[in-house]
């Protein structure tokens, strides 16, 4: 049973996030039929749909859209990059520079969410560390489930995060960027660009399995 259980979480944890690494490195080839970088495909989608004030930026913390910052972060192979994963990559990013513009309510509260999770993340691993000295200098009757209690509860905002993340990931991909990319990337590429959006969109599916599994683990322990 722990074998197989080990064999479980391997599978949900890591062979998302190794298929996805390889769908996009599959598609880096760069395409000199391609009009242009990354980057200027970004810059472009922003003016065509109307998105003022939204920068496109260089980053090293991986491609991500900052709501705060009103910026399209993109890693240098996808800001320089002209290859299909390059031109993918920033489309969905600019899918959530969309959403953003149009006040798409999941991402909005996903905005909102996330920065109460990093803080209860936080407050809940704290606890979960200082859960038996508390307990030892406390001798309060329930004080252990207690602690336990709120543990669960900062690492339940964790993974309502990433549930909520979910739809706002397949929004971006193939309700904003898919239809944006057929009208820059050649038909044959297509399916290669929907095989990254669908790898992007995985990541996160990954992350929201972990982070469930995370929480179902501590409220085992309470249950005990």
């Amino acid at each position: 049973m722990l074998i197989l259980l080990i064999v479980l979480a391997l599978a949900i944890f890591v062979l998302p996030n190794l298929w996805a690494k390889w769908v996009l490195r599959r598609h880096t080839r760069g395409r000199d039929d391609y009009p242009g970088t990354g980057a200027e495909l970004a810059k472009h989608l922003l003016r065509r749909m109307g998105v003022e004030g939204v920068r496109v930026e260089r980053t090293e913390q991986g491609d991500h859209y900052d709501p705060e910052a009103r910026c399209v972060r993109l890693t240098p192979d996808h800001y320089d990059g002209r290859s299909l994963t390059a031109v993918t990559v920033a489309a969905h990013e600019v899918g959530h520079a969309i959403q953003h513009h149009e006040g798409y309510a999941p991402l909005l509260a996903r905005s909102r969410l996330v920065q109460v999770a990093q803080k209860a993340e936080k407050l809940g691993a704290i606890l979960m560390m200082a859960a038996p000295f508390l307990f030892l200098l406390t001798r309060l009757p329930g004080g252990l489930a207690m602690i336990v209690v709120m543990a669960v509860i900062s690492f339940g905002t964790a993974a309502l995060v990433h549930l909520v993340t979910l739809p706002v990931e397949f929004d971006a991909s193939f309700n904003r960027a898919l239809p944006l990319l057929k009208e820059y990337v050649p038909p044959a590429d297509m399916a290669g660009a929907r095989h990254v959006l669908t790898a992007c969109a995985f990541t996160y599916v990954a992350a929201s399995l972990a982070s469930v599994m995370n929480l179902g683990r501590w409220l085992v322990i309470l249950r005990r």
